[in-house]
């Protein structure tokens, strides 16, 4: 079978089609024929070794971490899935791999597809559904009532967050651009800003919680809005201690988060804040709480309309780095 690997970290990787043999499956896992994978900023991070301290990989590594399939074999100890069901998942962050067609994944990190998603669209949803739900439910823990920013969340991300949000009982404030107001507030937010004439920092003050989706350089401005005890979660800024604390990492990766954290954790103390970071991981249990929530909302992901095939890999990622997508990128098979 056709897979897109990598044969180390490099700065400037790139991605080889290389033809290996369709996997073998463990008694508690599934053989999917891979449909279309989704390409995310998570690919670069993963081939750059920036997140080798989180997950360390071996070589050849094949790429890819979320996808849409079709069942083709079931292990022994499988029973809730059956050959022909079409699946949606987040490959587990220790065996990704979705860039291939075929991909041995276990039966606790899939759900079958919701059934107001195509292949194409599934794709798109569980790695922003994912990170939305773990997010608000377990680094927020945020209640019915309480009121949640998301900066920039006009993209992928809000898409799946503020339905969620609003499922959970949360008022939802989003900034973004002008063109994406009225669908974001189609899809469940109570406050819309456009970023290119409003200062959020200028408007919002008392905010409960705060989700970073643009980085470090924004970090600041969002602790200013949040109100003592309230909690920012970043997507991109970096893991601190908590993160490793959280994850049961080794103590020498504790120290080294703590290190890498500490500028923002002395900020976020200095305002009574609490800082968390996110690396979303697979649940097949949370997927299927999901695709409640995608059908009841009739959620449909946006997907950049640029054809890709396996052997435009590197083609598709560039246009998810450098480029200004329309929706998610996604390669067929």
């Amino acid at each position: 079978m056709k897979a897109a690997q990598i044969s180390g970290y490099s700065k400037d990787f790139k991605m080889n089609v290389n033809d290996i043999p369709v996997p073998e499956i463990n008694d508690d896992e599934v053989l999917v024929e891979v449909k279309v994978a989704a390409v995310n900023p998570l690919e670069n991070l993963i081939g750059t070794g920036s997140v080798k301290l989180i997950q360390d990989y071996s070589f050849p590594l094949t790429m890819g971490n979320e996808l849409t399939g079709v069942i083709e074999r079931v292990g022994r100890h499988v029973n809730e899935f059956k050959v022909g069901d079409p699946i949606y998942t987040r490959l587990p962050i220790e065996k990704i791999g979705a860039f291939a067609e075929y991909v041995a994944v276990k039966s606790s990190a899939i759900a079958k597809l919701p059934k107001n998603l195509g292949l194409v669209t599934g794709a798109a949803a569980p790695l922003t559904g994912l990170t939305a739900y773990q997010g608000l439910h377990e680094e927020l823990k945020a209640k019915p009532e309480e009121t949640v920013f998301i900066p920039g969340g006009s993209g992928s991300f809000g898409q799946m967050a503020v339905p969620i949000a609003k499922d959970m009982g949360l008022n939802v404030i989003v900034s973004g651009n002008a063109q994406a107001r009225e669908r974001t507030l189609a899809i469940g937010a109570d406050r819309y800003l456009d970023y290119q004439t409003e200062n959020y920092w200028e408007i919002l003050q008392n905010i409960d919680y705060v989700i970073d989706t643009l980085g470090p350089d924004e970090f600041d401005r969002e602790i200013s809005i949040i109100k003592k005890g309230g909690r920012l979660l970043s997507l991109r800024t970096g893991p601190n201690k908590r993160f490793a604390i959280d994850r049961n990492l080794p103590w020498l990766k504790r120290q080294l988060f703590g290190v890498a954290g500490a500028k923002f954790d002395k900020k976020a103390a200095e305002k009574d804040v609490e800082y968390h970071f996110i690396f979303v991981r697979s649940s097949g249990s949370q997927l299927q709480k999901l695709t409640k929530i995608i059908e009841d909302n009739d959620i449909v992901p946006a997907v950049d309309p640029t054809e890709f095939g396996i052997d435009d890999i590197n083609e598709a990622l560039a246009l998810v780095t450098t480029g200004h997508p329309k929706g998610k990128v996604v390669i067929k098979f």
